[in-house]
């Protein structure tokens, strides 16, 4: 069990911007108190207001998760400063938009260090902590990537993937050990965030999310919920259930579809802007919150992640609907 959620003590890798800036934001809400492990200094200072003034406490924590040390001494402040970790979420990333056959080395090895490895040294860190406890939950932020990989992304898919592999392991190993630490998968769709501002581009046109895109607050309401739910695993909207099932049932048939409609659909019909500053080795300066440039088609809700959240009541509803109707058609039958 954590603690009453007023008083929970939470760790969040990219806090600076995107999802995380949202996640932080929505853990706030409810008083919590958070360790902000990112690399722009800048923005995890006004990620730390936003906290303080939704009533919860911060710590900002400069980190860059590739580096296993750095996360281990992040996780030794957060306890240091507020105590026992409650709930660590992973979620920081860096991508590139391009065709892997323009991808250096260098560069491929940097996407998986921080995308897939900053996830293992974050569930490294918190195991460390919560085992010994027997308590405390770590939420892997995943993607509908995981599942089914698109082109121009696939340094950033493979990372999802391996995150997916990782994840499922280490699961089974706490069940054979009987263990209450709990290890969830969120997967999500296209989300409006800070990434399409700052991540490195290779494409003639600027990036966009692929089908239909989310605002970041619906994101972070998912990973919220993860974080107090047992849940194995959760999708975030239509497109994300949509495309693990199509990957399930007709994995060859989405590999001709996806090979010209998600690389046409990656891509804005504006043209990109050469020498652009962006995030890959280095932060951004400057704050730039959670949104991206796409607030006017970005959807505030999700009909399908709230049939989730709720899926216990609506279960029993549907049986009661269900049993209400068979005994209607019983007693119209009794009295014929």
């Amino acid at each position: 069990m954590v603690r009453a959620m007023q008083d929970e003590v939470v760790v969040v890798t990219g806090a600076s911007g995107g999802i995380g800036r949202a996640t932080v934001r929505e853990f706030a809400r409810h008083g919590a108190r958070i360790g902000l492990l990112a690399r722009n200094v800048e923005a995890l200072e006004a990620a730390k207001r936003e906290v303080e003034g939704a009533g919860g406490k911060a710590i900002v924590l400069p980190t860059d998760v590739a580096h296993e040390e750095q996360v281990e001494a992040a996780a030794g402040r957060v306890e240091q400063e507020f105590g026992a970790i409650d709930i660590w979420i992973n979620n920081a990333m860096v991508s590139i938009f391009g065709p892997f056959t323009r991808l250096s080395a260098e560069e491929f090895r940097h996407i998986t260090e921080v995308t897939y490895l900053g996830q293992v040294w974050g569930t490294m860190a918190a195991l460390k902590r919560m085992l010994p406890r027997d308590r405390g939950t770590i939420v892997q932020v995943g993607s509908a990537l995981a599942h089914r990989s698109i082109p121009l992304q696939a340094a950033y898919c493979g990372a999802k993937h391996a995150i997916v592999g990782f994840t499922e392991s280490v699961r089974t190993e706490l069940i054979h050990m009987k263990s209450h630490v709990h290890l969830t998968v969120v997967n999500l769709p296209g989300v409006n965030t800070t990434q399409f501002l700052w991540t490195r581009n290779k494409m003639p046109e600027k990036p966009k999310p692929v089908g239909t895109i989310f605002q970041p607050e619906v994101a972070a309401d998912a990973i919220y919920f993860a974080g107090h739910h047992k849940r194995k695993e959760m999708s975030v909207g239509w497109p994300t259930v949509e495309a693990i099932n199509a990957e399930k049932f007709a994995s060859a048939a989405m590999d001709e579809y996806l090979a010209n409609a998600a690389w046409e659909g990656s891509l804005r019909e504006e043209p990109s802007q050469p020498g652009k500053a962006d995030n890959f080795w280095e932060p951004v300066p400057g704050d730039r919150g959670s949104h991206g440039p796409f607030d006017e088609e970005a959807r505030t809700f999700s009909l399908q992640t709230w049939a989730s959240k709720n899926r216990g009541w609506l279960a029993v509803a549907g049986a009661a609907t269900a049993a209400l109707a068979v005994s209607l058609a019983e007693r119209r039958r009794f009295w014929k």
